[in-house]
């Protein structure tokens, strides 16, 4: 594409749908778990099963949706349209419950549980289809069609951070909009919002002057070719880095919340300021370093940002069996740590394979990009986290408490042990991709 500069109706786009798009992946990620575990059934199994259909469902939704977007020119109408009916399938998801499924299918709470459990999970899945039809294929399309290597990092840099303010506005206000207004209306307002921004899409967003329609359907396979990979080198190291990271966040982060408020007893209001405050101070610190990525070595700041992810994984681990003050102090500093190369990892691996995606082949590699950030960590991920939740066996330790929820076992402090070493296995793929770059440039 050509080196045009990134205009101001290109970031009022990117912000608002991003902003939106990471909001509705965080409702999903945080809310449509405990909107699990407290009115249909506890069980971090539930939580495991969904992020794994959820994770393959947004791989082959991208596959296809990013070769069409291709094979047509158009990513527009798929991201505006895309979000329309992805805010409907969001707002109808806090009606299910087992009292409906009793009153529709005249069944016992025996019966309506199971059944609602699968209804729950498959409303999952719908919304994942079209979510990440617009925002994961789409959208990051449309953001590589706009962007130039010369300012990829900043753009980079605000789109690491969104995830974070999303991850922010839903784990502390959303809590308390809960508690107000009940799932069902929750789940309504945030539908209405993201159907409104598809509007706002249909009317207001561009694509590329240079988007030409190229490729063919069976182009879904295309970034699964030999010859593709042995071409791109450079790329795919970057998505193997993706890959790591990606599991090691995936170990811990499914169980973060419901960790802060049953391991280590936090009120929705404690766990929201410890967050928020990682969040805000360490999306503050990358504003600086992801413009520095854009002067420096990307390859050389990936040791920085996978050391410090790791130095912060180990303090959220080690925060335990303290007084609540020092908890919440030790976990909220571990967790900013965390947060700063959480960022930082997030945006150098994005630019980099921006970078390294080949003009013209964009939306038919965004499918292939899943599987390396979206489908392997989301199997594998959980898997390794509840596997160390149930071989830790922890009882809640209050089950007379009623503002916690109540299920066999919970996470336990190992998963961020576990993340931490595994994101470690980053070190090792750092030089590869710095010698492949240098012989492919």
């Amino acid at each position: 594409m050509s080196e045009k500069r990134f205009g101001k109706s290109e970031w009022l786009a990117l912000v608002l749908f991003g902003l939106v798009g990471q909001i509705a992946w965080s409702v999903e990620n945080m809310y449509f778990n405990l909107f699990v575990f407290e009115t249909v059934s506890p069980s971090l199994s539930t939580v495991t099963l969904m992020v794994q259909l959820s994770g393959i469902v947004a791989t082959l939704a991208t596959l296809v949706a990013g070769t069409l977007s291709d094979k047509i020119g158009n990513r527009r109408g798929f991201i505006s349209w895309g979000y329309v009916i992805w805010g409907v399938t969001v707002a109808l998801f806090g009606f299910l419950s087992p009292e409906l499924t009793e009153r529709l299918l005249g069944c016992g709470a025996d019966r309506a549980i199971p059944i609602t459990l699968c209804a729950v999970v498959a409303a999952d899945c719908v919304m994942t289809l079209f979510g990440s039809t617009a925002n994961d294929a789409c959208f990051n399309a449309w953001v590589t069609d706009n962007t130039a290597s010369a300012f990829r990092g900043k753009v980079e840099g605000v789109l690491s951070i969104l995830p974070l303010a999303a991850m922010l506005i839903v784990a502390g206000g959303f809590g308390m909009i809960v508690d107000m207004i009940g799932y069902s209306m929750m789940f309504l307002c945030l539908g209405i919002i993201i159907s409104l921004c598809g509007v706002c899409g249909i009317l207001r967003l561009k694509d590329s002057p240079a988007l030409v329609r190229s490729g063919r359907f069976s182009d879904i396979l295309y970034g699964f070719k030999p010859s593709v990979i042995r071409g791109n080198a450079p790329l795919y190291l970057s998505l193997c880095l993706v890959l790591v990271y990606g599991i090691a966040c995936q170990i811990f982060m499914p169980y973060l919340i419901i960790y802060m408020k049953t391991f280590l007893s936090f009120t929705v209001l404690e766990y929201s300021i410890v967050f928020g405050a990682a969040i805000i101070l360490g999306a503050a610190v990358n504003l600086y370093l992801t413009r520095l990525s854009d002067r420096k070595n990307k390859h050389t700041m990936l040791y920085l940002a996978s050391a410090v992810f790791s130095i912060g994984l180990f303090g959220m681990y080690w925060a335990r069996g303290m007084s609540k003050t020092a908890c919440l102090v030790t976990f909220g500093v571990a967790g900013f740590v965390m947060i700063t190369g959480y960022i930082l990892i997030s945006a150098l691996c994005g630019s980099l394979v921006r970078d390294y995606t080949p003009v013209g082949e964009v939306g038919k590699l965004q499918g292939i990009r899943m599987v390396f950030s979206v489908l392997i960590p989301m199997l594998v991920g959980p898997m390794i986290g509840n596997g160390i939740n149930k071989a830790m066996n922890i009882p809640l330790p209050d089950l007379a408490s009623a503002d916690v929820m109540t299920t066999q076992y919970i996470p336990a402090p190992e998963i961020f042990l576990a993340g931490a070493l595994f994101s470690l296995l980053m070190l090792a793929l750092i030089p590869c991709l710095a010698k492949a770059a240098k012989k492919k440039g």
